[in-house]
């Protein structure tokens, strides 16, 4: 019988870590948004020198919440507090599972008062999904991140959004609006005009520079876009294309794709049978050197993310016992680092391709090299020993360096030489992002998260700019 539920996949399988690290699901794929329109380097710049227009309509998902309990519904999984969360406003959304793991993350919206959106990956909108459909006063609907290879097909979502970004950011804003634009307080929203009609803005400054988060109906997509990259052209404004934007979390010091952690909890079986078998958390690539027999070794908690500000006790949410058990230790939690790597190493990757003899070493992609959904190379000391996991690997224009996100022990201090296994152990996993190849270790420096001096001396203080040491 054909596998119909998450449960299904995982109860046919042999381990639910085989079954993840041996996913058929590919490459993962920001969708639709074209690679580049110049080439990524300069792109990449923009952010850094002058502006860039990102370009989020399409790999993220809408989860509209509406009605008298949408409110609870979001404070019932949040690790948030939200005693204060006035409209107009945003904050990082992050719910973790009964274990204390961390789901997913994302961007929390209160459009009114009981009117809110998530902008964020698939993990936390199906779990919000979820919930509402257990008896909660509240309509939640779903528009789902655009398909990764639409193959010509129309391509449609509820509302476009795009984020102008950079030191220029404010003179292309402004030169749009026919006049000043107040700077509301990070993560604050407010309105601004362009091309004659009202769209609603965010506060927000991804790349490290005051810029604004935009969107409206996605009917108006093309002249909305359009009005934007002539506005902004005297500023030095470049359009982001897919390839550049990954990079941007590089420099900025967010992990994107932890591995949710609802694989094992009794508890949270009837959302596993809920959960389709063509679902994100059922085709989940696994990737990467670190292997172990048991899923709970991926699983995050939020003080391993630079999350633990947000855990809040005023409220009763899903997973709070497990995290009060956690804050009691919470010092002996990994923490989230950059990791800079060695350049004679990297080179020794990248020129791995057209050797013509000696081992062959797992693809190195530029800018972005993962290969999985949610990668986890383990990272160990001078001894051997695995110290942390490596979970976002990448090339950045701007600094020059190939850079890696992760977490490490406690005692292992900012500045301290560790290697990066990269490639999977014993030929590799049977994923088809993969070919038959060597491991190599590779030098890495243990660094500030965020790494980007830009982002740690210019960002808004909170869970970006709070720099690891």
């Amino acid at each position: 019988m054909s596998a119909k539920s998450l449960q299904d996949v995982l109860d046919n399988g042999s381990s639910t870590v085989e079954t993840l690290r041996n996913s058929q699901l590919g490459a993962y794929i920001y969708p639709v948004v074209p690679a580049e329109f110049t080439n990524w380097r300069r792109e990449v710049n923009a952010w850094r020198d002058s502006a860039v227009l990102f370009d989020q309509s399409h790999h993220m998902a809408n989860l509209w919440l509406s009605g008298p309990e949408a409110l609870k519904l979001l404070s019932d999984t949040g690790i948030n507090s939200f005693a204060n969360f006035p409209v107009d406003s945003a904050k990082q959304f992050v719910p973790v599972g009964p274990e204390g793991g961390v789901i997913g993350d994302g961007i929390l919206f209160r459009l009114a008062e009981e009117e809110f959106v998530f902008v964020g990956r698939a993990p936390v909108a199906n779990w919000l999904l979820f919930k509402g459909g257990t008896g909660y006063n509240a309509e939640v609907r779903l528009d789902n991140r655009s398909p990764m290879r639409p193959y010509g097909k129309a391509v449609t979502r509820d509302v476009w959004r795009f984020q102008i970004q950079g030191p220029r950011a404010w003179d292309v804003i402004e030169k749009l609006n026919g006049g000043t634009v107040e700077q509301v307080k990070f993560f604050r929203m407010g309105t601004m005009r362009i091309g004659g009609q009202e769209v609603r803005t965010l506060r927000h400054g991804m790349a490290g520079a005051p810029g604004l988060e935009i969107w409206g109906p996605y009917e108006s997509y093309d002249q909305v876009r359009d009005t934007i990259l002539e506005a902004g052209r005297e500023f030095g404004l470049e359009p982001c294309g897919s390839r550049a934007y990954a990079c941007n979390t590089l420099e900025s010091g967010w992990i994107p794709s932890p591995l949710p952690a609802i694989y094992t909890s009794d508890e949270l079986r009837p959302y596993r049978e809920w959960l389709g078998a063509d679902s994100y958390e059922a085709t989940n690539a696994i990737a990467g050197s670190f292997v172990s027999d048991d899923i709970k070794d991926y699983y995050v908690n939020p003080w391993e993310l630079g999350y633990g500000s947000f855990v809040k006790f005023d409220h009763d949410f899903v997973g709070r016992d497990a995290l009060q058990a956690i804050a009691a230790d919470k010092d002996s939690q990994r923490r989230k680092v950059t990791l800079a790597w060695n350049a004679e190493d990297v080179a020794k990757l990248l020129a791995n391709p057209v050797a013509e003899d000696g081992p062959t070493y797992q693809f190195f992609d530029l800018p972005n090299a993962n290969y999985g959904s949610s990668n986890y190379d383990a990272v160990r000391d001078a001894n051997g020993t695995v110290v942390g996991l490596s979970m976002f690997t990448g090339y950045s224009a701007n600094e020059r360096k190939v850079l890696s996100l992760g977490t490490v022990n406690p005692d292992v201090p900012i500045g301290a030489e560790v290697t990066v296994v990269w490639g999977e152990p014993d030929g590799g996993s049977r994923k088809t992002t993969v070919q038959p190849h060597e491991q190599l270790e590779v030098r890495a420096v243990v660094s500030p998260a965020p790494y980007s001096t830009v982002v740690r001396e210019s960002y808004q203080p909170g869970w970006r700019s709070a720099v690891t040491v």
